[in-house]
């Protein structure tokens, strides 16, 4: 990913991202997603959040089946986490199988609360699944910060590396993954997930008539 800015989820990024899966699912046997040095995603497009509450919506549900996508993805998912990673852009790395960090001043995590919007289900629930579970409330409610080796302690990251070797690590964590036998990678992650993936699908339509961008509901 690379917007040659902040890297931010506007629909032009959820689309080239889509596109990558869909040819990777012909050809690969695992994905590795990248952001540019120091920016892994900035969260959701602001321009768009700003811009009412019907546009808001279709930004965030677009997002939200992207990262179901890549949670329910029958190839392993491996992010190599370039920078700053907040908002929609921690939850990219909650919803990959790997994520393998740079080391550095990097934030990570979900302001959603300190900026007074509501987490949606989706947001909630993924967490909950990916996070150490006492630090899910910090996480999530209390909307903690963190930097790379503390968010490998609360789950968004399972590795922090040093930033010139982190493309090489997330490239041979890749091939572990890789090497698992298919079907039985995706059958059983499906299965694994199952519970959050029902309950989340359930729940997203109903879910988005209150995505609104800034105001607490």
């Amino acid at each position: 990913m690379d917007d040659g800015r902040v890297n931010a989820l506007g629909h032009a990024m959820i689309g080239a991202l889509n596109a990558a899966l869909d040819e990777a699912e012909g050809k690969a046997k695992a994905v590795i997603i990248s952001g540019r040095e120091g920016r892994f995603c900035a969260g959701f497009d602001l321009e768009v959040m700003g811009s009412g509450p019907e546009n808001v919506r279709k930004l965030v549900t677009a997002g939200a089946e992207l990262l179901m996508r890549l949670y329910e993805y029958k190839l392993p998912v491996v992010i190599a986490c370039t920078g700053h990673a907040l908002a929609a852009g921690g939850l990219l790395l909650l919803a990959a199988d790997a994520r393998i960090g740079a080391e550095g001043s990097f934030k990570i995590g979900l302001p959603e609360v300190a900026i007074g919007m509501t987490m949606p289900v989706f947001g909630i629930e993924l967490a909950r699944d990916r996070l150490a579970r006492n630090r899910f409330t910090e996480a999530v409610t209390q909307a903690r910060i963190y930097g790379p080796d503390e968010a490998v302690a609360v789950g968004y990251l399972d590795a922090a590396v040093p930033a010139g070797s982190l493309l090489e690590t997330a490239r041979a964590r890749a091939g572990e993954l890789a090497a698992l036998q298919q079907p039985a990678f995706a059958n059983t992650k499906r299965k694994e997930r199952g519970l959050t993936i029902r309950h989340i699908r359930d729940t997203l339509e109903r879910d988005s008539d209150g995505f609104d961008g800034a105001k607490p509901r």
